[in-house]
């Protein structure tokens, strides 16, 4: 009997894993996320069933990113109550609790709506964390503050973490590199 259409879903061989940067590179702090993203694949090699993925800034176009996968590890800055570069760890459930609120621009991420929407289509990831750091500045400019630049490495120790629990470490690579960072090339 075929296992297509998602039963055996829990084997190693099928997980399929995300991690996904989200943010705008041209607005300071909001580029985190792909900070994060070209720090990781600097330093570690991603087992297959891991998808790295700088996203940008999709909005609502981050729903297929979501569709089909077992598990999402999404960073991003994040508004809350602390200081810039402290990093905070929401869960799918933390972020689905409250009722999605107005979206200020088309570029807003939208997590929330699309993780509704896969769920409503019933093929979005069961586990999901947000990795975020408090932004210090987003305005037009290019580079992070120094408290979330300095929040970078602590961010990817945490997506490598969460990888980890659920069953696909990557490996480190036995010749890290700089990141490649092309916003930041002068």
């Amino acid at each position: 009997m075929s296992d297509e259409g998602g039963a055996g879903k829990g084997t190693e061989s099928r997980r399929r894993l995300a991690v996904i940067g989200l943010g705008n590179v041209l607005m300071g702090d909001d580029a985190l996320g792909p900070t994060v993203i070209g720090a990781l694949e600097a330093q570690y090699e991603f087992p297959p069933e891991v998808a790295v993925l700088d996203l940008g800034t999709p909005g609502l176009d981050l729903t297929p990113y979501l569709l089909g996968l077992d598990a999402a590890v999404v960073v991003d800055t994040v508004n809350a109550p602390a200081a810039a570069g402290t990093i905070v760890l929401y869960r799918r459930e933390e972020i689905l609790k409250t009722p999605p609120q107005p979206r200020l621009s088309p570029h807003d991420p939208g997590l929330k709506e699309a993780l509704l929407t896969v769920a409503f289509a019933g093929d979005g990831p069961r586990e999901v964390l947000l990795v975020g750091v408090v932004p210090g500045k987003v305005t037009t400019g290019i580079g992070l503050t120094a408290a979330v630049r300095a929040a970078v490495p602590d961010a990817a120790v945490a997506v490598v973490r969460e990888l980890e629990r659920l069953g696909a470490p990557p490996r480190a690579r036995p010749l890290p590199s700089p990141p490649d960072l092309w916003w930041e090339r002068r």
